[in-house]
């Protein structure tokens, strides 16, 4: 029997979320089970036909929404309140590629679960136990569930699906209307994301959306993220003589192509990692308070610097936070002529090398990449769209190219937002002591990149950022892994969240 709906805000018993959260651990391995690389449609088509089912069993309605043969998958919860606003929740099914045999068990798709048997945090063991003992009453908050997207991003919507069993237990209904949309290839960048969007436009109306991906902060407090850089790569080419040539016969008399791209990069960044580029920061615009909540975030710069092993960071912002709020110049990797045994005594006839460039409110990839450009020209380059013509050759002396991938813009939801208030108020109260609300971590604009941005732009809506899994998951790595303290926690989220009124 179901007890009358209770007042809303009223929080959910953490013991009743875990006895459900024991139920659904076999449900959750049963939906691990399924391959999720989205290069396969075959199997994201099971993954999406799955999900329906879990969604169902809920109480929501659904479809598939058509996406060149990897569908995503939308839920609506069938109860709705008409005084309410309606919040769309996103999350995504698809999960990186794996190589099996780098992993610590059999099959990354057939989860296990492991306790650790070495306290030391630089090289934890672990050791895989009987899965049946997560069904126990006294879970261990520490036992870890192994197997790829465990905590990217098949956890959270598992965690999703436990509160409102949790709710439906406890007799309660959202004080919200929920919407869900469930993207299947995320791991790819979303390439159809967008176009979907704009497509349901209509079906995905909401107030706000709240995207459920990611780790919390490392200090594992409540974390709430208000905007996320975007990426574009671009291939910087610099030409020297038709084919490679002995260095013996041309040395001195050549330019070396990979000599002037190491000058040619160098000019773009000084020794203390700050990019020299021509209004390539200009579009940063930080208030005093803004500063102040960044410094807030408890970031420990002394562990950090120990963990990452440098002993003095770049000085791009006054701390981690502030950094990553600047567009990134990054240089990931470099290629001309082999070196080793592989190597010769050559003059190479080109040289190239990748950056990737993190963009930001206001300076999108074509802002970046037209900055680059001006510079290269400036430091008295021709750019040619390939291989240079013999009439080029005879005419500059210094040629490249530059080639810019498909890139993604930032997305920014202003720190004092309705949206943002309502979220960081339903963290404070669930995670409450004593009366008193928790401090809850506030990331004005996290340093990754995932593809809101076309998302948003599309729906037209603010958006926050509310991770739930453990920062040491090995996502997008092998060994990936959830916590079981934190699949306990982020059910406790989703309550919260579905109970308070926006």
């Amino acid at each position: 029997m179901v007890t009358p709906c209770r007042a809303q805000g009223e929080p959910v018993a953490a013991a009743l979320i875990q006895k459900h959260a024991e139920t659904n651990f076999q449900e959750l391995f049963e939906f691990l089970a399924l391959p999720n690389d989205a290069v396969v449609p075959a199997d994201i088509q099971k993954n999406a036909d799955w999900l329906e089912a879990a969604f169902r069993k809920r109480g929501f309605e659904t479809r598939q929404l058509p996406n060149n043969g990897k569908p995503l998958v939308f839920a609506e919860y069938a109860h709705k309140v008409a005084t309410a606003r309606t919040i769309l929740f996103y999350m995504h099914f698809d999960g990186q590629p794996v190589i099996p045999a780098q992993w610590s068990q059999k099959n990354p798709w057939q989860a296990v679960v492991k306790e650790r048997t070495s306290n030391r945090e630089t090289a934890p063991r672990w050791q895989e136990i009987d899965a049946a003992r997560l069904r126990e009453s006294k879970l261990d908050p520490e036992w870890r569930i192994f197997a790829r997207s465990s905590s990217d991003d098949k956890g959270p919507i598992m965690m999703f699906l436990t509160a409102f069993d949790a709710l439906k237990a406890a007799g309660m209904e959202p004080a919200i209307n929920v919407k869900v949309l469930v993207d299947s290839e995320e791991e790819k960048g979303s390439p159809a994301i967008g176009v979907v969007a704009t497509e349901h436009k209509t079906l995905l109306r909401a107030d706000g959306i709240v995207i459920n991906d990611g780790p919390l902060h490392i200090s594992n407090q409540p974390t709430i993220v208000f905007g996320n850089r975007g990426i574009t790569v671009v291939r910087l080419t610099v030409y020297g003589a038709k084919t490679n040539l002995h260095s013996g016969h041309y040395g001195n008399y050549v330019p070396n192509p990979a000599q002037r791209l190491a000058s040619l990069l160098a000019s773009m960044k000084d020794d203390d990692g700050r990019v020299t580029i021509a209004g390539y920061y200009d579009t940063v615009k930080l208030t005093d308070a803004e500063r102040k909540i960044m410094a807030d975030v408890p970031d420990d710069e002394n562990e950090i610097k120990q963990r990452v092993g440098i002993a003095k960071p770049e000085a791009v912002g006054h701390n981690l936070q502030e950094a990553l709020q600047y567009p990134s110049l990054n240089i990931r990797g470099m290629e001309s002529a082999a070196i080793g045994d592989k190597g010769a005594n050559i003059i190479p006839s080109q040289a190239a090398a990748e950056l990737d460039l993190r963009t930001t409110p206001g300076a999108n990839p074509a802002y970046l990449a037209g900055l680059i450009e001006k510079h290269i020209h400036d430091k008295g380059y021709h750019l040619t769209k390939g291989e240079p013509s013999n009439d080029e050759r005879a005419r500059h002396d210094r040629i490249a190219s530059l080639v810019i991938a498909r890139g993604s813009s930032a997305a920014f939801t202003e720190l004092d937002s309705p949206l943002g208030i309502w979220a960081q108020t339903s963290l404070a109260k669930t995670f409450s002591e004593a009366g008193e609300p928790a401090k809850t971590v506030r990331i004005r604009m996290m340093g990754g990149s995932v593809p809101t941005d076309k998302l948003v732009e599309a729906l037209d809506l603010p958006f926050v950022i509310v991770p739930l899994v453990n920062p040491d998951n090995n996502q997008h790595s092998f060994d990936e892994n959830l916590r079981i303290g934190h699949f306990l926690d982020g059910a406790r989220v989703f309550t919260g969240l579905l109970r308070s009124r926006f």
